[in-house]
């Protein structure tokens, strides 16, 4: 049974900092595609950031340049460093996990809530 665990949520002030973790039981990392997601209240659900299990990264363009995804294959264990936080990045944010389609998740978490407000 493979288990996806977030943490590393919290408040912050706008232009301020967090690094989220996933940390993956059950699989071996390297074997997986991971990513994360966010959904802000009465909004849809957006694709954060993807690490492939290659390494390749790819950035939703509201958080290029200021999120980076890694992955630590020893640790099983999946980042997301947010810098320049703003309002808007304010949302529940979901680890996932895929073996083949990244547009299919296999596996999630149960989501750290990020709140960036003064």
């Amino acid at each position: 049974q493979v288990q996806l665990v977030e943490s590393g949520g919290g408040l912050v002030q706008p232009g301020g900092s967090l690094r989220l973790s996933c940390v993956v039981s059950g699989s071996r990392l390297s074997v997986l595609h991971m990513g994360w997601y966010r959904q802000a209240p009465g909004k849809q659900r957006d694709l954060v950031a993807t690490v492939f299990s290659g390494g390749t990264t790819n950035y939703a363009d509201s958080v290029k340049g200021r999120f980076t995804i890694s992955r630590d294959n020893a640790k099983n264990t999946v980042y997301l460093q947010m810098n320049t936080l703003n309002p808007e990045d304010t949302a529940v944010y979901h680890c996932w996990g895929a073996r083949w389609s990244t547009t299919i998740p296999d596996y999630w978490g149960q989501g750290t809530q990020v709140i960036v407000s003064s």
